[in-house]
Order: C-alpha cells, then structure tokens, then sequence
C-alpha cells in the first residue's frame, strides 16, 4: 500500500528540502503551498520524477475554508493521509521591537503558525483515527516542524517566537491525545537554516555562526531537517513522542531522551519515550 505524506508549504524551503527526502522513499506526496500551481510546476515534475505520485493542493492554511478543501482532495484523490507534516510558517511582514508590534501583525503570524497548524493537525488526526481503527498496523504520524525560536527569545519578532513556542504545546496536546491510536507526534526545532525566510538577514547570522551561536559553525541546510523527516515518517522512532503533562527540555529527564538537531547549543529536537 501506497504511503502519502501531506507537506504544508512543502514547494520551497524546509518543506521542500522534506519532500525531496521522503520521495526518495517512496512516499507518495500531497504538497501544499499558497503559490499559484504555474509558479510550482517546476518542482512537482522534480518531484515526479523519482516515480511515486506527486499532487499539489493550492491553498492557505490559516484559512478554514482552505483546510477542509486541501484535507478532502487529498482524501479523495489520493485516498489517505498517512503523515503530516505540518511546515508552513510564516515571519512577520516587518521585524518590529516587541514594544511596537502591532495586533494585525500578531494575529497574521499566528494565524497561519498556530491556529492554521492546530486545526489542520485536528482534521488530519480525526483522519488518522479512522484509518487506525480499519488497519491498526499502518502506521501514522504527525512531524511539527517549529523552531529555535520557541525557546530563544527574539524581542524584534516576538509573534513569531510565541507562535513557535506554541506549537511545542500543541505538540504536546496531540501526543497526549492521540497516544490511544499509536499515532506518534513529533517536534523538529531547527536552527538557522538557509532558505528564503532567512535569505534577508544573512549578513547578521553569518556573523553570529562565527562567535558559536551554533554547535556546527555553518548554516543548515534544507536537507538536514529532511533526514530528520524522513526518519520519523519511516516509523524508525515509532515509541517517541512527547508523553502527557511533559513540556520537552533540553536535557535527559528520567525516562526521556533528547535528540539534538542543526542549530542551538540546546536541543532542538525532541522526542521523549514512555515508561
């Protein structure tokens, strides 16, 4: 049976560099994304090339009308939803000090990182529920790609910061809630990665690599966060995830582990397995 993986903003960037990995295990790929299907075609044929069948789903996910409409075309074209991985995020139009953010900038990075994310995760969980109680063997997923950003304080963008800080909870929420179903949710928090997001600040982060803001002193790449994915949806850490009433911490606690990711000299990435 065929495995289809849905990537939101998955035609550029991390997602991107996701769907390049997870095609070449033969996963089938639902790629979401706000641009026009002219501006991605591009890449959907790189990405059919590899064999496995390739769809994109135009469509904003910080919008409920778009998530019901991309959830029910892939449902009905590709049949399942057996990972998702939720990557699209956005940054505020304007870097502002946090004493000058303004509400229509809050509401427009969270609306996309957090409310988007959240209810889109409960529609494919609702999914995933119904497909476990057919066949409890098929594995399912669900990958959060969030941020350094969650735990490192950025006061010139702090919608983002609490936009990804809040995705570790709804991380947390989903592990807890759908740990019954043996549906495994993950959180990957990379660090500096090269993509268009931080092509503008480029100058500041090359001089930051070069005083040990990072374990490894160069950027990330794409492809670095897309082995990480690829792992995970392989079912290679099928008893991880983040455990009921358990916030991750960058260090070993008890029964956990930490797994640290490209970036941050704290982990970045964590997955922590139950008793």
């Amino acid at each position: 049976m065929k495995k289809v993986a849905l990537i939101t903003g998955g035609s550029r960037g991390i997602g991107l560099g996701i769907a390049r990995r997870l095609v070449l295990k033969e996963f089938s790929l639902a790629i979401n994304g706000v641009r026009d299907p002219g501006q991605v075609e591009e890449i959907m044929a790189e990405l059919r090339s590899h064999g496995p069948e390739v769809n994109y789903y135009q469509g904003n996910i910080g919008h409920s009308e778009d998530r019901q409409h991309i959830v029910s075309r892939v449902k009905a074209e590709m049949g399942r939803i057996d990972i998702l991985v939720n990557n699209a995020g956005i940054a505020p139009k304007e870097r502002k000090d946090i004493l000058e953010t303004t509400e229509e900038s809050f509401d427009y990075v969270m609306g996309v990182n957090l409310r988007g994310t959240f209810f889109l995760t409960q529609l494919v969980a609702n999914l995933m529920v119904g497909q476990k109680q057919e066949n409890a063997e098929n594995f399912n997923c669900i990958i959060n790609v969030s941020s350094i950003s969650a735990t490192i304080a950025s006061v010139n963008r702090g919608e983002y910061c609490i936009s990804k800080a809040g995705t570790g909870m709804v991380t947390a929420l989903f592990a807890a809630r759908l740990g019954e179903f043996d549906i495994p949710v993950y959180e990957i928090r990379p660090g500096i990665i090269k993509t268009d997001m931080t092509a503008g600040v480029k100058e500041k982060y090359d001089k930051l690599l070069e005083n040990d803001l990072c374990v490894q002193a160069r950027w990330g790449e794409p492809d670095d966060v897309g082995k990480v994915a690829a792992s995970l949806a392989d079912g290679n850490f099928p008893y991880s995830t983040v455990p009921p009433g358990l916030q991750p911490q960058p260090s070993f606690q008890g029964t956990g582990w930490a797994v640290r990711h490209q970036g941050s000299r704290q982990a970045l990435a964590y997955f922590h397995r139950f008793a």
